[in-house]
């Protein structure tokens, strides 16, 4: 068996000191995230991150910088995932559109809102204490040569 990273991505957004976070149903019962999801074929990550906001809240997004990439795993017999954590500013809210399977609501929570949920894995606080320190990366560090020869 080849071992392949799962490569995703998850996004801050930040109004008025509070975070816009999904509440979904996973393999461990109810637990919150960023909006967030994996890479899909023919895909660049910034098209990736505005479908998943989309389709996880409802809301569109614009990309304004990268806070962090991670490589997480929950334990030695878990997936390996590579996540791609971006900022940045959603509008156009779309009220009647439904949201993703598993997702059963979104929520606009504080930091320390956040700290007390049950989250779908440490990298959700994490993120939002690398955007709260600053972390700033632009966006130009991503490079996409899909179907470049």
């Amino acid at each position: 068996m080849v071992w392949k990273p799962h490569v995703t991505v998850a996004a801050i957004i930040e109004r008025e000191q509070r975070f816009l976070l999904v509440e979904e149903t996973t393999p461990y019962g109810l637990q919150f995230n960023q909006p967030a999801g994996h890479l899909e074929e023919h895909e660049d990550l910034i098209t990736a991150i505005k479908r998943e906001v989309l389709e996880e809240t409802a809301w569109h997004f614009t990309p304004e910088y990268i806070t962090g990439v991670h490589l997480w795993r929950r334990n030695p017999n878990s997936q390996t995932f590579v996540r791609f954590c971006f900022v940045g500013q959603c509008y156009d809210f779309q009220p009647t559109q439904a949201l993703d399977a598993g997702i059963i609501a979104t929520h606009w929570l504080t930091r320390d809102e956040i700290a007390i949920k049950p989250l779908r894995s440490p990298l959700v606080l994490t993120s939002v204490d690398e955007y709260l320190s600053g972390q700033h990366y632009p966006l130009s560090l991503l490079k996409s040569f899909l179907d470049y020869a």
